[in-house]
């Protein structure tokens, strides 16, 4: 079954990613309508995470976020089809790094990197950031049911260089990494909302106390990796611009969760400039009423 569908749905992203992108987006407009006004795809889900994170918005100003966002998310879903057929120099242009020498200046003191970003703007093509740099790239992601469209997935991001692992396999590449002596980076999405069984800190996020995701921290303290955190900004339809912010000078000697609640500071201060470009349709702050009893004092600060 998974193979008969892949064979029955390849064929139309291979074709969609072969379009220009005038027409990329034409028909991303058919999509939005769709999805928006047809189908409703989690408008529920969408309005009460915007009304929870923003109480000073009136109904109309949500719903005007909301309609925006729609229309990200579908031309993000298919510039994400459109990453099969794209070439190296035509991203380069669309997703420019605009302070590449931060990076660089680290590849020249020998040290290997994790790049903390959360789900804004568009991260697909972050992978492109292989083209540019002496690094390895790996990217940490989540596996995906279907054998075929993920076999899919790494082949795209292969092209640019990137080695995608799943979550259980990032120590030991990353120990095997450092064992080789050469330099390597490694990409992961740090906005997720773990399991509330193995949640170790709560933090507020856009002013609730929710338990954070802090398997980058981890990372970077127990590998002694740079932590950078990479601000994304959509300048307009098809075109981004990507920058790096150093969360942590001295990685042996920054407190725990500092790293964290720094990416969490710098992840606000996007969605704030322009809230339509976050991923409001994960359940985010699902967890708000579980806070234990050790952070409800922070809570209701």
């Amino acid at each position: 079954m998974q193979l008969l569908v892949y064979l029955l749905v390849y064929p139309l992203l291979w074709v969609i990613s072969k379009l220009p992108f005038r027409l990329l987006y034409l028909i991303a407009d058919g999509v939005y309508y769709l999805l928006y006004y047809i189908i409703g795809y989690r408008k529920k889900v969408v309005y009460n995470n915007l009304a929870l994170v923003f109480p000073e918005k009136t109904e109309l100003e949500l719903i005007n976020i909301q309609k925006k966002f729609y229309r990200h998310l579908c031309d993000m879903f298919l510039e994400m089809i459109k990453t099969i057929g794209i070439t190296n120099s035509e991203v380069s242009k669309r997703y420019v790094f605009t302070n590449i020498e931060l990076y660089h200046r680290l590849e020249k003191e020998n040290k290997n990197t994790i790049i903390m970003l959360p789900h804004y703007a568009s991260w697909e093509w972050v992978f492109s950031l292989n083209a540019q740099n002496n690094s390895k790239g790996y990217g940490i992601y989540l596996k995906i049911q279907n054998k075929y469209f993920d076999k899919l997935v790494r082949d795209i991001r292969s092209k640019f260089g990137t080695t995608l692992i799943v979550t259980n396999e990032s120590r030991k590449i990353i120990k095997d990494a450092k064992a080789k002596k050469s330099l390597f980076s490694v990409g992961i999405i740090s906005d997720q909302s773990p399991m509330l069984n193995r949640a170790r800190h709560w933090a507020k996020f856009m002013g609730i106390m929710v338990p954070v995701h802090i398997g980058g921290e981890e990372l970077a303290k127990q590998h002694n990796l740079a932590p950078l955190y990479l601000k994304v900004k959509k300048v307009k339809r098809g075109y981004y611009e990507a920058t790096f912010k150093l969360l942590a000078e001295d990685i042996n000697n920054t407190p725990n969760y500092h790293i964290t609640d720094a990416f969490l500071r710098e992840t606000e201060k996007s969605i704030r400039e322009a809230p339509e470009y976050y991923f409001w349709t994960h359940r985010r702050w699902k967890h708000r009423n579980d806070v234990p009893t050790e952070y409800k004092s922070t809570a209701a600060k």
